[in-house]
C-alpha cells in the first residue's frame, strides 16, 4: 500500500471538457443499469485512468467489493486527513486485504497548508468548510490530477443535495460515476450479508455515517437521515469534494490557498 505527501501538486494534464452530452448520454444509458454495468462501462471507458475514492467508511465494503469484482488494480484513493478514527484507519487496511485491493493511496493534507491555516490542528472549531478544503478538497483535487474518470459511493437515499443524484455526471474535466445512486439501504444491507461483508466497527456502536472524529456522532434514532451525524447543528451536509466550485475558488482560511 501507497502513502503520498503532496506538498505539492503535480502538473495537471491538460484536456479538453467532456462534452455535457457525453454525460447526459451515458447517465441515459446507465440510469437503470446495475452498479457492476455501471462499473465495468467505466473501466472500459478510462482504464488505468479511472479512479475510486472511499472514505473505508459505514458502507464503503459494497462499492469496494463490486469493484474488485471488475479489476483488483483500480486505484483507489483514500483521504487520510489526520483526523479519522482510530478504527477508520485499521479497518481501511484490513478490508484492503480482504479483498485483494493492490493500490490503495493514502492522501494526506500537505504540510504547508497544515503549517499555514491549520498549525494546531483546531480550524475545524472555527470553521469546517475550511478545514475540509484543506484535509480533503486540496488532496483529492491533486490526486485526480491525470485520472479521466472516477468512482464514488454516494447513494439517493442520503437525501439533501443528493436526491437528484445522476448516474453519471460531468465534473471539470472529467466524468464522475455514481454506480451506488438508485440503491436503497436495504439493496446495501442484503448486498452485504449476501457476500458476508465485514463491517466498519463503529456501526455498532451507532455510527451510520463516518468521518473525521471531531464532526461525527452516533445517532439514537433508527429513524434519522443516514448522515444526521455529521457536522450536527450546522447547515453543512457535504464536506466540499462534491460540491462543484468555480475554478481557484476556495473557503475563507485566513489567507491565500
Amino acid at each position: 500500500m501507497m502513502a503520498y505527501d503532496q506538498t505539492e501538486a503535480p502538473t495537471r494534464v491538460v484536456e479538453a471538457t467532456p462534452e455535457p452530452s457525453l454525460a447526459e448520454r451515458l447517465n441515459a444509458e446507465l440510469r437503470d443499469a446495475g452498479p457492476l454495468e455501471v462499473l465495468r462501462r467505466a473501466h472500459a471507458l478510462y482504464g488505468d485512468r479511472l479512479a475510486l475514492v472511499s472514505s473505508f467508511g459505514a458502507e464503503s465494503a459494497v462499492l469496494l467489493h463490486l469493484a474488485a469484482q471488475v479489476s483488483k488494480d483500480i486505484p483507489v484513493l483514500f483521504l487520510d486527513t489526520g483526523m479519522l478514527f482510530g478504527q477508520t484507519l485499521d479497518y481501511r487496511k484490513s478490508l484492503a486485504a480482504e479483498l485483494g485491493l493492490t493500490d490503495v493511496r493514502d492522501l494526506r493534507p500537505a504540510f504547508a497548508d497544515l503549517a499555514v491555516h491549520d498549525p494546531k490542528a483546531a480550524l475545524w472549531r472555527a470553521d469546517t468548510d475550511a478545514c475540509c478544503h484543506i484535509r480533503k478538497v486540496l488532496p483529492l483535487d491533486r490526486a485526480l490530477a491525470g485520472f479521466g474518470g472516477w468512482i464514488t459511493g454516494r447513494k439517493r437515499f442520503h437525501g439533501g443535495d443528493r436526491l437528484r443524484l445522476p448516474v453519471v455526471e460531468a465534473t471539470g474535466t472529467q466524468l464522475k460515476f455514481n454506480p451506488l445512486a438508485n440503491w436503497s439501504k436495504a439493496q446495501l444491507d442484503a448486498y452485504v450479508a449476501e457476500h458476508a461483508l465485514p463491517a466498519h466497527p463503529l456501526v455498532a456502536q451507532g455510527f451510520p455515517s463516518i468521518g473525521c472524529w471531531p464532526c461525527t456522532k452516533p445517532v439514537d434514532d433508527p429513524n434519522a437521515d443516514v448522515r444526521a451525524g455529521r457536522w450536527q447543528g450546522q447547515d453543512k451536509t457535504e464536506c466540499g469534494i462534491h460540491v462543484a466550485r468555480a475554478p481557484g475558488a476556495a473557503p475563507n482560511v485566513g489567507g491565500d490557498i
